[in-house]
């Protein structure tokens, strides 16, 4: 019972951040493991691994959108709160 405990406590954060890139619908244009019409998740994680300013930079990008690192589509601004700007890119960076 306590392993299954522990194991839901490692679980939830990610669903919980998962659950809100889909409901922010993020999921439109990104996938965790496969390119969409944005990066996949895994491969922003592997860009920025180690970079200690990502998250930071990250949730600006998801808060008022960018172009021109991924490709020739821009990403749109994002109606997001600025935690939950740092949630989604904390989440990310999480990929593997």
């Amino acid at each position: 019972l306590a392993l299954v405990a522990a194991a839901a406590t490692v679980t939830a954060p990610a669903l919980a951040d998962e659950a809100l890139a889909k409901a922010k619908n993020c999921m439109a244009c990104h996938a965790v493991d496969k390119k969409l019409v944005g990066p996949a998740y895994k491969d922003v994680a592997a860009k920025y691994k180690g970079d200690k300013g990502a998250v930071a930079m990250l949730a600006t990008k998801i808060k008022t959108g960018g172009k021109g690192v991924w490709g020739e589509v821009p990403m749109p601004p994002n109606n997001v709160t600025p935690e939950e700007a740092t949630k989604l890119a904390t989440w990310v960076l999480a990929q593997k």
